[in-house]
């Protein structure tokens, strides 16, 4: 249905959370896998300029990005991108508003550096983003998990019960779910890495879909070693 995200692609990665599997320990996590004071990215690369900055009259500039596996729909705040989905534009663009800003508006050229690597990514020739991200659009416990994914290397794999063990939280397999259904960052925060126990039978779910993701992780294992 437009206008909602994709959790629900992600039932068959759900289990039962057990004790501690809430958010009682969740201010240590994130302070464990937060920047450094001062430093309000996810990120590598310097601090992006504030749109206004570069004349731009918005808060958040868009744009969308098309890929070898679909459009994707991008946007660019003052700290970093903010933005790069499959999801239908009015669903991010409600998100930006809550989280964000309500001054939104198209601004082509400034997402020229996220196309130009998001090109060389599809080229083979880019493993590892640059661009400076803005974790705005998810809550605490969502950065801890997709800060992670930074750490799934180019060309590998994680179940999803790997990636909870990894952030601590053995029993939150069905809160890692979660926030990788609602990953604002497709590709510079890689949940596509993150596979189904059936792997390479079944891929599991993505939010662009099956094909998607089977291209993307051909993409990542034909060039890992080049």
């Amino acid at each position: 249905m437009a206008g909602m995200w994709h959790g629900d692609l992600y039932a068959d990665f759900e289990g039962t959370d057990g004790p501690g599997s809430g958010t009682d320990d969740i201010d240590a996590l994130v302070r464990a896998t937060s920047p450094a004071a001062g430093e309000d990215r996810a990120g590598p690369g310097g601090a992006a300029a504030a749109p206004a900055a570069r004349g731009v009259p918005f808060d958040v500039v868009t744009g969308v990005v098309e890929t070898p596996v679909g459009f994707l729909f991008c946007a660019m705040t003052e700290t970093g991108l903010a933005a790069c989905s499959f999801a239908p534009e009015e669903a991010v663009v409600e998100r930006l508003e809550r989280a964000v800003s309500a001054n939104i508006g198209p601004h082509d050229a400034h997402l020229d550096p996220v196309r130009r690597e998001i090109g060389a990514y599809f080229a083979g020739r880019l493993s590892t983003f640059t661009v400076p991200l803005d974790l705005r659009l998810t809550g605490d416990f969502g950065r801890v998990v997709l800060r992670s994914l930074l750490d799934v290397p180019y060309g590998s794999t994680i179940a999803p019960g790997d990636l909870a063990a990894r952030i601590g939280r053995p029993n939150a397999r069905r809160a890692v779910a979660s926030t990788l259904a609602e990953n604002p960052l497709c590709l510079f925060l890689p949940c596509h890495r993150v596979v189904g126990d059936d792997y390479p039978n079944d891929p599991g779910p993505y939010a662009g879909g099956t094909a998607a993701k089977r291209g993307l992780l051909a993409l990542e294992a034909e060039h890992a070693d080049a």
